[in-house]
């Protein structure tokens, strides 16, 4: 019998397949909605042409364009466009970046959103939002930013890049690596995590032999939706409160930092059950050194070095967050954030091979 516990589940809809883009104009439809604004990443612009000419008079108008970690003055211009088309509703279609923006939307408008990801980070099944202004990222948590409905397509992340994937892939698996060790985390979702990180290790091996695997593809986006699931349900913790603050003060690629920093935070933090299961699911006697390694034969950089940041930097960035969060050991911060810059791999017996 299970401990007593309380799991909170979203309430989102979930449309999955090859060719669910075309079902978009139905979904606008089911919602009730009427004008919509569509937000879209460079990368899926023709993805994107085709659905502005699919929703017809339901189009509004459209932003391409979008920035990571949303700088606070691209989210106020996305608003004043979402008032001078008078959208009732916005469509996100991309990667993190482009769903964070219509965050930001129906962070203050409380405007539904239905996103379609072409990526694997996940954010488009959690009420988190994120906005950056002078170096500094603000985060938080909110009902009116959690989509109404997301519609995964594979066929539309057949062309992401095996780097671009293989990093996207990292920051959905930190997510259910996270969310077995929050105060929040329960028996619910410590089965969705490890489901979510058996889904996407076998997705982005299959993935890096056939990129254009469409089962690879579809176990990725399946892997996605549940690692945001679980991260939605059990909150974040010491891990990415680290990548938002590196993310945000020293503009550091996000899923990238994702992959440098949680082999070492997982070293210090993951314990019990859940991590027996997820050593399990990656084939290691060894958590950490088990997510180190999938990094580093995917070849998504392991270090923050290599992401460009300094020594002092790193130094710097664990002087903030113990400053910031005196409830964490200031010297666990160091150790953490110095690992994870020199890219250290971790062991057994927590020290460099």
């Amino acid at each position: 019998m299970p401990e007593p516990f309380a799991h909170v589940r979203l309430p989102s809809r979930i449309v999955l397949g090859p060719g669910a883009l075309d079902q978009v104009p139905e979904e606008v439809d089911l919602l009730g909605i009427g004008k919509v604004l569509l937000i879209a990443t460079s990368s899926v612009r023709e993805a994107a042409d085709l659905l502005q000419i699919a929703l017809g008079d339901r189009f509004a108008g459209r932003i391409d364009g979008v920035k990571q970690h949303v700088p606070v003055e691209r989210a106020e211009a996305a608003r004043e466009k979402a008032r001078e088309v008078g959208a009732a509703a916005i469509i996100a279609i991309g990667g993190g970046s482009a769903i964070g923006l219509a965050k930001a939307i129906a962070l203050t408008s409380g405007l539904p959103i239905i996103a379609v990801p072409t990526t694997y980070a996940g954010s488009e099944m959690t009420p988190v939002w994120g906005q950056t202004s002078d170096r500094d990222k603000t985060t938080g948590t909110d009902l009116a930013v959690l989509p109404k409905t997301v519609v995964y397509d594979p066929l539309l992340s057949r062309k992401l890049p095996i780097a671009t994937t293989a990093a996207s892939v990292a920051n959905a698996i930190a997510h259910c690596v996270e969310a077995t060790w929050t105060n929040k985390a329960d028996p619910i979702t410590d089965i969705t995590a490890v489901e979510g990180v058996r889904a996407l290790k076998e997705g982005l091996t299959a993935a890096i032999k056939d990129p254009q695997d469409l089962d690879a593809r579809s176990n990725l986006l399946y892997g996605a939706s549940l690692a945001g699931s679980a991260l939605a349900s059990a909150g974040t913790g010491i891990h990415h409160k680290l990548c938002h603050l590196l993310g945000g003060t020293y503009n550091l690629p996000h899923a990238e930092t994702h992959a440098a920093v949680l082999p070492q935070v997982t070293r210090h933090k993951a314990t019990g059950r859940a991590k027996q299961d997820l050593e399990k699911t990656l084939g290691t006697d060894d958590l950490a050194t088990g997510l180190f390694d999938l990094f580093d034969q995917a070849h998504v950089p392991t270090s923050l070095k290599a992401l460009g940041l300094t020594e002092d930097q790193a130094q710097d960035a664990a002087k903030k967050f113990a400053a910031a969060h005196r409830e964490e050991d200031p010297q666990v911060i160091t150790d953490i954030l110095l690992a994870a810059w020199a890219g250290t791999r971790p062991t057994n017996e927590g020290t460099a091979r």
